[in-house]
């Protein structure tokens, strides 16, 4: 799809020439996400009534629920392949974190399956049509539920809103979420059930903050009750108050989390099931069977196991579903040296990497590097050249790959790297790498194909595994998670979690004195991880926040792709699905569907069972 299609197209709308449903219909076919299309349609003046034509049912699924009893259900038993760590959202470093803290907490507003926004704890989705959303895209008003309560029982207001945003731009706090709250100059509370933010300057993103696992609410009571924020954080992490459907009973950390019902939750008759059992920890293949031919769980998340060996193990128990997502399985390569400790710290960023940071070598690693196999024999996936995947209008044309292993011995011969025996290397430095990733066997496959692409034009390659518990734990001491990065390269799945995925595109930004890269000043939770410092890179993205014209924020977020793809700063192998999940015949899978940023819990609330 062009920026200039896009752009007639949205002219034509804007102008009146084409209707609401022609727009979404028409903007469906350029390749654009629905999520998207929603976004324009809210910052637009024209509003007709229509909705996207999909196969997933728009709003939130909630078949059978109709007369249940809130809590008849008994035990939901969900198995993850990584346990949880921590419950706070904002402060998570991995998804296994945030999907288990957005079981008890909950956002203003939420994408669903098809990606468009919908209203949680609002009345309804600002816009231009219906008065909340400004023109000029400077101020939005949100409109809370009445009646809503933490499941402590205290009020829900917008003050709450308020905490949050102030919470979240708070260095001490050290949120993951800071750059998508930074776009808000300031919260009003109105009243009790309105609250008016504003952006200076406006911005095309005034969803950002405010929608998913980025938006999540924190009760602002709790800390004004602490003795002081760090006591109030510390047990947060732990202990999460909430206006969700489930509540904590018991969280044992990296091995399971048990939820109960909410008594306070907002309706009367959810959610359905009495507990939620979420066990972390399990091996990919027996979490399956255990669902589909055992019936022993109701759901396992996330399935990564090659197209093969998963049909042959899937049982008449259960079935394995999912669609493609915003996700993409790549490989991180580390700008700084994990070999030389400087002031305590290894990998630091003003430490260059001794072969890493040359040009010719990262161009000889993503030309070495056959994406197609690994992406038809172990993912069922399509092969990508881009970090920024499945919001058609932000995907580059720009872009390509290919799998030329002559070409990479060429460029490396070309910039001086020689063989010596069967290594290369150049100034008595080797081409010998650490390679790191998960335990998951879908993974060492993956690893076993790069090691092998690699070494046959030259690279050593050590292979490093760390079971995903600690891989994704973000504990400032733990020096063999992701973010603290001690090998040369790493392979994860990572992507956009909204619509306007400026907090993705912040993976590569350094900001004013290299503050958002992972080191120890800020305990590892920069989420620039690889190090890599542009100039270029940094400009353009400060740019962005200050756009309001649809071409023009796709082109940037073009632009930013090409600029990581094009310097190989990480090397994209695969979109991945958005989560992959086995499910229980029990469960009524209708009401269970994985948003494009997978997302699994969006719609827990309505989840119940099939009979």
């Amino acid at each position: 799809m062009s920026q200039s299609s896009l752009g007639a197209l949205f002219s034509a709308y804007k102008s009146g020439e084409v209707s609401r449903r022609s727009f979404l219909q028409r903007g469906a076919a350029l390749g654009v996400s629905a999520g998207l299309l929603t976004a324009i349609v809210a910052n637009t003046a024209v509003a007709q009534d229509a909705t996207p034509a999909s196969e997933v049912p728009s709003g939130f699924p909630d078949a059978g629920t109709d007369g249940q009893t809130r809590g008849a259900g008994g035990d939901l038993k969900v198995l993850a392949v990584q346990a949880a760590s921590g419950l706070s959202v904002h402060n998570a470093t991995g998804g296994k974190d945030i999907s288990a803290g957005m079981v008890i907490s909950e956002p203003l507003l939420q994408y669903d399956g098809n990606g468009d926004l919908v209203p949680v704890l609002v009345t309804e989705v600002p816009s231009l049509a219906n008065g909340q959303l400004a023109e000029d895209l400077s101020s939005v008003t949100f409109t809370l539920l009445p009646d809503v309560v933490w499941s402590d029982g205290e009020p829900f207001t917008a003050n709450d809103v308020k905490f949050t945003w102030e919470w979240n731009i708070d260095p001490a706090n050290q949120s993951i979420d800071a750059v998508s709250w930074g776009i808000v100059s300031n919260v009003e509370v109105v009243d009790d059930l309105t609250a008016k933010v504003t952006f200076d300057p406006p911005t095309y993103g005034w969803f950002q903050a405010f929608g998913g696992n980025i938006g999540a609410i924190y009760p602002a009571h709790v800390w004004e009750n602490a003795a002081d924020a760090a006591e109030a954080n510390a047990a947060f992490l732990n202990n999460p108050i909430g206006t969700g459907p489930f509540v904590l009973k018991e969280f044992k950390p990296n091995e399971e989390v048990i939820y109960s019902a909410s008594p306070t939750y907002r309706e009367a008759n959810k959610p359905y099931f009495e507990t939620f059992t979420l066990k972390g920890g399990g091996e990919a293949a027996t979490s399956v069977q255990a669902v589909t031919v055992n019936g022993e769980w109701d759901m396992a998340f996330s399935i990564m196991i090659d197209p093969e060996t998963l049909s042959s193990i899937i049982g008449d128990a259960g079935t394995v579903q999912g669609a493609l997502g915003t996700g993409v399985e790549k490989i991180q390569i580390n700008f700084s040296d994990p070999n030389t400790e400087v002031d305590g710290q290894k990998s630091e960023v003003n430490t260059p990497h001794p072969f890493l940071t040359d040009d010719a070598v990262r161009k000889a690693l993503s030309l070495a590097i056959n994406r197609d196999q690994i992406a038809e024999e172990l993912y069922g996936s399509p092969a990508t050249p881009n970090m920024l995947v499945g919001l058609k209008a932000f995907e580059s044309p720009n872009t390509s790959y290919s799998y030329d292993p002559e070409a990479a011995k060429a460029a490396l011969e070309e910039a001086g790297w020689v063989l010596d025996g069967a290594v290369r290397a150049k100034d008595g430095v080797k081409l010998e790498m650490v390679f790191t990733s998960t335990v998951n066997q879908r993974r060492q496959r993956t690893q076993a194909v790069v090691k092998a692409n690699l070494e046959a034009v030259g690279f050593k390659v050590e292979l490093n595994q760390v079971d995903g518990s600690i891989f994704f734990d973000g504990d400032p001491g733990n020096t063999q998670n992701f973010t603290h990065f001690q090998s040369d390269m790493q392979l994860y799945t990572d992507g956009a979690t909204s619509a306007y995925p400026v907090n993705y595109m912040k993976y590569w930004y350094a900001g004013p004195n290299n503050e958002n890269v992972a080191q120890a000043s800020n305990q590892w939770t920069g989420t620039n991880k690889t190090r890599w410092v542009n100039a270029d890179y940094d400009a353009a993205f400060d740019q962005l926040v200050a756009l309001t014209e649809p071409d023009e924020v796709a082109a940037k977020f073009i632009e930013l792709n090409d600029m990581v793809v094009n310097n190989v700063v990480e090397i994209p192998l695969v979109q991945t699905f958005a989560d992959q999940y086995a499910i229980s015949n029990r469960i009524r899978s209708e009401n269970v569907v994985v948003n494009p940023f997978g997302d699994l819990y969006w719609n827990l609330a309505n989840w119940n069972t099939a009979e």
